[in-house]
């Protein structure tokens, strides 16, 4: 039982440590690809076409595969 107290408490802790690291990087705000056609499949093209569209990159996202451009808010 103290075991898996013990495991329980350093993976909690381990998820809390990872949260922080994400809030200290700042904010990103996502918008969909108003350019990009088709299903996104590598995400440097993704990136690419979100660079002309003036963000500062692109993720490939979601079941259906679709591009969305991500800038620092």
């Amino acid at each position: 039982m103290e075991r898996t107290r013990f495991g329980l408490f350093f993976f909690l802790l381990f998820l809390l440590a990872s949260q922080m690291v994400v809030q200290s990087e700042g904010r990103h705000c996502e918008s969909k690809s108003h350019r990009f056609k088709g299903m996104c499949v590598h995400e440097r093209n993704c990136a690419s076409v979100c660079n002309l569209e003036g963000f500062s990159g692109g993720k490939c996202r979601g079941f259906r595969r679709r591009c969305f451009c991500t800038r620092h808010c």
